[in-house]
């Protein structure tokens, strides 16, 4: 599959190729190829199957396209115009005159998330001052804190620039990896800075509704929360969702149950969600979630469904191209969560993709099911869980 277009000026263009060929090498190459079909390319970003072998996925796409930079990350779960797929590697390509782009990597990411990501956020000082830019960042989704990341990016960038990726997610720690150009990572971020003469829109909508009264977290320590109003937090937020008895004790239903109900997070630009169903404390009552819930906050319980999800998709992708203004979108890249496709399931994330691809009316579009969703276009924060995030360009 491959799929393209220009923008009216034929200044910029994007494009989309998949393959599915199970050699990696092979499929690296035929994929980049598809997406090659404009001319002065600027970047290839790489979506490709955790079953991949890393290193020869990258040099395929290298063989395809000789000097031009690429980032990517492993994925469990590919989205294309031509559907969703699991074990293929979706390559999107950018270029024309009308981009400019700098890439960056940081390996050994763990206890030095801050760091990193101020790291890899310096490659924005080798794009020229362009009207509009963004900075996409590719991390390990097995890494915690990973708002420190973004903290640290932040700290480079500034408010004026806004952040946009996702956490790589694979079937186990070990077979998630990061690509920079020839460089395969095993516990980094990656980054690409791209300038554009034309606007860049970001959309962020996750569909779970808030419950009851606002909750403060009263006492956490980095990604785990262990009172909420003063009470212990895990039978504080199932008093707040009215769970059934069995919830409060069976991990497994307590898995079941809290998939569609996570915890929402107060931010400047509304409220946030974290997946908490994966990592509950039964003895000490705590909940957590790999993300940080610093003391103090504000947040609720919240619910949803399979067609509250749907319905966030085509928020997001509207939000991003509406971001564009008058300038007509060429390309979206889509990132949702391996979270919202567990409630979605199998008939779901084939909806999801035709929602995506309604809203993107003949455009190219490419993404993946992430382990958490990166989109800051106001404040500090901006990770996410079971959310879709949505970058348009023009």
């Amino acid at each position: 599959m491959g799929d393209g277009r220009a923008s009216a000026d034929g200044a910029r263009w994007m494009a989309v190729g998949r393959s599915a060929d199970p050699d990696a090498r092979v499929a690296g190459e035929q994929a980049a190829r598809l997406a090659l079909t404009g001319p002065d390319a600027k970047l290839l970003i790489v979506f490709g199957s955790h079953t991949y072998d890393p290193v020869a996925l990258a040099e395929g796409i290298a063989a395809a396209a000789p000097g031009v930079p690429v980032i990517g990350c492993s994925t469990r779960g590919e989205i294309a115009p031509d559907g969703p797929a699991e074990s293929t590697v979706v390559v999107t390509a950018i270029g024309g005159t009308g981009f400019v782009v700098a890439t960056a990597d940081e390996d050994g990411l763990t206890g030095r998330q801050r760091e990193a990501g101020a790291a890899v956020a310096r490659c924005a000082q080798e794009v020229p001052d362009l009207p509009h830019k963004v900075l996409v960042l590719l991390t390990d989704g097995y890494t915690r804190s990973q708002e420190n990341i973004l903290r640290g990016a932040y700290s480079i960038v500034g408010a004026a620039v806004p952040l946009f990726g996702g956490a790589a997610a694979a079937d186990a720690p070990e077979h998630c990896y990061q690509i920079n150009g020839a460089r395969v990572l095993r516990n980094g971020v990656v980054a690409a800075m791209i300038g554009s003469a034309a606007p860049i829109g970001i959309g962020i909508s996750h569909g779970w509704r808030t419950l009851g009264e606002a909750m403060v977290v009263t006492r956490s320590d980095q990604a785990r929360v262990y009172t909420l109003d003063r009470e212990p937090a895990l039978d504080k937020f199932l008093r707040q969702l009215d769970a059934p008895a069995e919830v409060y004790q069976d991990p497994a239903e307590f898995r079941r149950w809290m998939l569609t109900r996570p915890l929402g997070v107060q931010r400047r630009s509304g409220v946030a969600v974290k997946n908490i169903s994966h990592d509950p404390d039964f003895e000490g009552r705590s909940i957590g979630g790999g993300t940080e819930i610093v003391q103090g906050a504000l947040v609720w319980a919240t619910e949803g469904d399979s067609a509250s999800v749907l319905d966030a998709v085509e928020v997001a992708c509207q939000d991003a191209i509406d971001g564009l203004g008058e300038a007509e979108p060429i390309g979206l890249l889509t990132l949702s969560c391996m979270g919202c496709k567990a409630v979605l399931g199998t008939e779901g994330v084939g909806e999801e993709t035709e929602r995506i691809a309604k809203r993107a009316d003949g455009i190219p579009f490419a993404g993946f099911h992430t382990l958490g969703e990166i989109a800051r276009t106001r404040g500090v924060e901006g990770f996410h869980n079971q959310t879709l995030v949505v970058l348009a360009l023009s």
